[in-house]
């Protein structure tokens, strides 16, 4: 099978879920990162803890691990995966009025968690706009990426950004 092939799709062009059944278990790990920008007005109730609804960050972060956790239910040719590890941060920037998200993830299995990283980070921060919109309807994601993946047959990828950051 060529290294750029699309793992998603037979050979008549139709979609399938990729067979794991022949790969080995490892330990593998996905970092993804995100952020959300708003007013600096909005950013000083999330960080005073004075938002209407409560808890911004508390509520994104327990948002984010279940998303994680329900990845398969949520994106259609994943497998479900029996996670070992969790873990959502966030860091507001005041400089660039904005919450940063890192998801670390982790299993020991035959597929890897890139999309369960990239989930958790996308639902906690939508569960930040969601908390806030009512003060400010004009948040925006960005820059949510794939920093980082290990184990499996493609052993350790590093985006490039990421090298200089991490």
């Amino acid at each position: 099978m060529s290294k750029n092939k699309l793992t998603h799709f037979d050979a008549r062009g139709q979609a399938r879920m990729v067979d794991v059944a022949a790969k080995g278990e490892t330990h593998r790990v996905a970092v993804a990162r995100g952020r959300i920008r708003m007013l600096p007005a909005t950013l000083r109730q999330i960080r005073t803890n004075k938002a209407k609804k409560g808890d911004v960050l508390g509520v994104a972060r327990i948002a984010a691990i279940q998303a994680a956790k329900r990845t398969a239910e949520l994106i259609p040719l994943c497998h479900p995966l029996a996670l070992t590890r969790v873990d959502i941060e966030f860091a507001i920037d005041s400089k660039a009025s904005a919450v940063n998200c890192l998801a670390t993830v982790e299993t020991t299995g035959r597929t890897g968690v890139e999309m369960e990283a990239l989930t958790a980070v996308s639902v906690g921060l939508l569960t930040i706009y969601d908390m806030c919109k009512a003060i400010d309807r004009g948040m925006r994601l960005e820059h949510v990426q794939l920093l980082e993946k290990r184990g499996g047959k493609s052993g350790h990828w590093i985006a490039r950004a990421a090298r200089h950051t991490r």
